[in-house]
């Protein structure tokens, strides 16, 4: 096992992707844990989510979270990534985002659709600053 430098991280996060498993914590204080689509802007990673779901509703009490990215091929490797969040529902950054973002997952060619459906008011545009990272690769050599 081996860590990862900074520069092989943002390749890690960017080259593939890969789902995110975002942890957030409930009011009563149990984790939540969910999937999310995510994009990288600089040092900051980028996810939207609907205003009703858990997740938005633990980071707005609470904005602490911890995001685990992994590659489950061999030879293997992950970042988890701990950070504070900054929430945005200004619209057309979030429709760039959620265009941006669909891009990655669904292919340029439903970019826009799914940047028009999940780029709507209700839909939150979360930023992820991190405070603290760590990165693995070669688990398995």
């Amino acid at each position: 096992m081996e860590k990862m430098t900074q520069e092989e991280v943002k390749v890690f996060l960017l080259e593939v992707p890969r789902t995110a498993k975002i942890a957030t914590v409930r009011e009563d204080g149990r984790p939540h844990v969910a999937p999310i689509w995510f994009d990288v802007d600089g040092d900051t990673i980028i996810f939207t989510t609907w205003h009703e779901s858990v997740k938005a509703a633990n980071i707005t009490r609470d904005g602490r979270v911890c995001l685990c990215i992994d590659d489950e091929v061999p030879p293997f490797a992950y970042v988890i990534i701990e950070g504070e969040v900054a929430i945005s529902e200004d619209l057309a950054e979030l429709r760039q985002w959620a265009t941006r973002i669909a891009g990655r997952y669904m292919g340029p060619h439903l970019a826009e659709a799914y940047g028009k459906r999940n780029g709507v008011k209700g839909e939150l545009l979360v930023r992820v600053t991190p405070t603290h990272i760590v990165a693995q690769k070669n688990i398995a050599a």
